[in-house]
């Protein structure tokens, strides 16, 4: 297998938006159930807020061997049973290998054939197990900073509506952070930076985050700067 190197440099600096990864976890967490199979799962900052301790085996898949290392000396603490890291991508992982969850944490906009990388989960889904992508939203909202941290898209409801694999369900598709909508497009539109800083991200975090848990659920989740859809294998 070519070697395969991230060309991002945002894991850190996203690493410490808690408030965002604690919102959108607790969207996911009824769907989340037995064997796990975490896809482009980076350092490992997401999967202490997915992973509750109600679970089977939790796979962490990760194509970049450098990130790979880093995501095992992160997990290594992890309480029993310790997670398995994988240095691949599902094209590497073998294929009698099955699971009831599979997850796309802000990593289906990385890769150029996404209907075909969902064709292949599907194929690694138990009966009624679940695949669940959560992606940035909105096509007219690709910044500079999606160009730079390796996007090939930004996601709407249609968009992933019609690379829905066959054989699974689309059983939730919802936006989030709603107000942060505004601060995306204000990005955008006024600074048009290829990386947010600390400080813009602290704010996103601390201060609008919690305005759109609030909103979100009254506006019906139909806007935000994020999408999350959940599919289940029939």
């Amino acid at each position: 297998m070519t070697e395969f190197k991230y060309v991002g440099s945002e894991l850190d600096l996203f690493a410490e938006v808690v408030n965002w990864k604690s919102y959108w976890s607790r969207q996911m967490m009824p769907f989340i159930a037995g064997d796990v199979l975490e896809v482009g799962a980076g350092i490992g900052s997401n999967t202490p807020f997915i992973d509750q301790g109600s679970r089977g085996h939790w796979v962490c898949l990760e194509p970049d061997p450098a990130l790979a290392s880093e995501l095992s000396k992160n997990l290594k603490r992890a309480t029993e049973p310790p997670y398995e890291i994988i240095a691949g991508t599902l094209r590497t992982l073998d294929g009698q290998r099955i699971f009831d969850t599979i997850l796309y944490i802000d990593v289906l906009e990385h890769i150029e054939n996404d209907r075909q990388e969902l064709k292949l989960a599907a194929a690694h889904l138990r009966p009624n197990g679940r695949l669940i992508v959560l992606s940035p939203a909105h096509q007219r909202l690709f910044a500079p900073f999606d160009a730079a941290i390796g996007h090939f898209r930004r996601y709407n409801r249609p968009m992933l509506r019609n690379i829905s694999p066959d054989g699974l369900l689309l059983e939730r598709i919802r936006y989030l952070d709603c107000a942060g909508l505004s601060a995306s497009a204000s990005n955008l539109l006024l600074l048009r930076q290829s990386m947010p800083s600390a400080t813009q991200l602290h704010f996103w975090d601390q201060w609008i985050i919690p305005v759109s848990r609030v909103l979100d659920p009254i506006f019906l989740y139909s806007v935000g700067k994020s999408i999350l859809a959940i599919w289940r294998k029939t």
